[in-house]
């Protein structure tokens, strides 16, 4: 706690590059994008960005135009970033400007963007997303039809992707999962010559399935369990608190606000220096715990703004002192064990991580194996 900061959170590049090999090897011949919004998942797009590249990974998407705009010049200039949103109306030239891919989400977006490379004079790269069940973005069969019979609506863009987005990959299981591919299939045949993408970090994780020629991976890069236990991937982050303070506090006692929780013996009560403003879900309260020793220490009482208490009764005393480092996330608590406790996905827990944090970034190898670079 030398420097003040409320914990410390260890960003293994290691792990990250190893889990982007085995999704590589998983999906060959088809290339890896790695999805770096939301600042990688709250990593450091930069960062992870670059540990990527060394890797051989040679495509990027970021969800909004601000997103590239902070990442292109981390990029070689040759390296596509694509903007899964697409473009705000009114956006078009800047993003003409910066070089970046919009993925075309609707006929509107595609009409500007055509209208955009006639007003440049030039030819301008772009993906179309299409609907192929999630009711979510991409265009709709009316659109489609619309396109299919009025294709000069695609002069001046030059289609580099043509790609959908899978509801249920996390579930491999699920029916609709077949239902999905087939619709993208029918639909990019349309589209002759143009590479394909539909695959996420569930869908890359799929066995007995074509991957087509890009997979887009997101929470697998970054440790998260693509279809639940058993977790192929390493692990990527570690976070460790520090105890703030110690007491005893007698049988009977409250704890934190409301004193929602009451002590049943005399107990030993550490206070932490992580709380929700650091991105600690609040529902952690009473229910989530955190480890010492390998020792299970339960959260007691309410996760407060800028900190919390564990129950350390079990913990051996000399691990407890102020500054003592205490396990939030790591080898005894995955992230997907404390999405879990908190009744939400890895993917939150994640991009909610704070600012707070002293950030140690542990370097991939010089020369990590089973590179490989892939152009969809």
């Amino acid at each position: 706690m030398h420097d003040g900061t409320a914990a410390t959170l260890r960003i293994d590049l290691g792990a990250l590059v190893a889990n982007y090999a085995l999704i590589a090897r998983q999906v060959a011949p088809a290339a890896v994008a790695g999805v770096v919004k939301a600042d990688a998942y709250g990593l450091g797009a930069a960062e992870v960005s670059h540990a990527l590249l060394a890797a051989g990974c040679r495509h990027f998407f970021v969800a909004h135009l601000c997103e590239a705009t902070a990442l292109k010049p981390h990029l070689p200039p040759d390296i596509p970033l694509y903007v899964l949103n697409g473009l705000p109306p009114g956006a078009e030239a800047a993003c003409a400007a910066l070089g970046v891919l919009p993925v075309l989400n609707s006929l509107a977006q595609i009409d500007a963007w055509a209208a955009a490379a006639r007003t440049i004079g030039y030819a301008l790269p772009g993906v179309i997303q299409v609907d192929t069940g999630m009711s979510r973005l991409g265009l709709t069969p009316d659109e489609l039809a619309m396109l299919r019979d009025q294709p000069h609506r695609l002069d001046g863009i030059d289609l580099q992707l043509v790609m959908s987005h899978l509801a249920c990959a996390d579930e491999p299981d699920d029916a609709f999962n077949r239902e999905q591919r087939d619709r993208f299939d029918a639909i990019a045949d349309q589209f002759p010559g143009v590479p394909r993408s539909l695959d996420n970090s569930g869908g890359a994780m799929a066995t007995g399935v074509r991957h087509g020629d890009l997979v887009r991976t997101g929470i697998a890069l970054y440790g998260g369990a693509p279809h639940g236990d058993p977790n192929p991937m390493r692990a990527v982050i570690a976070l460790d608190a520090y105890i703030l303070q110690l007491r005893t506090v007698p049988a009977g006692a409250g704890v934190g606000y409301g004193l929602t929780h009451r002590c049943d013996r005399p107990s030993h009560i550490a206070t932490l220096s992580v709380g929700y403003a650091d991105g600690w879900p609040r529902h952690l309260s009473g229910r989530g715990s955190a480890y010492i020793g390998g020792v299970r220490a339960p959260i007691v009482g309410r996760v407060s703004m800028d900190s919390m208490a564990i129950d350390v009764t079990d913990i051996a005393d000399y691990l407890l002192y102020p500054g003592a480092p205490v396990e939030l996330i790591g080898p005894h608590q995955t992230i997907d064990a404390v999405a879990a406790q908190a009744g939400t996905i890895s993917y939150e827990i994640l991009t909610r991580l704070g600012h707070r944090y002293a950030r140690i970034y542990l370097p991939a190898p010089v020369a990590a194996a089973d590179q490989r670079s892939g152009k969809a």
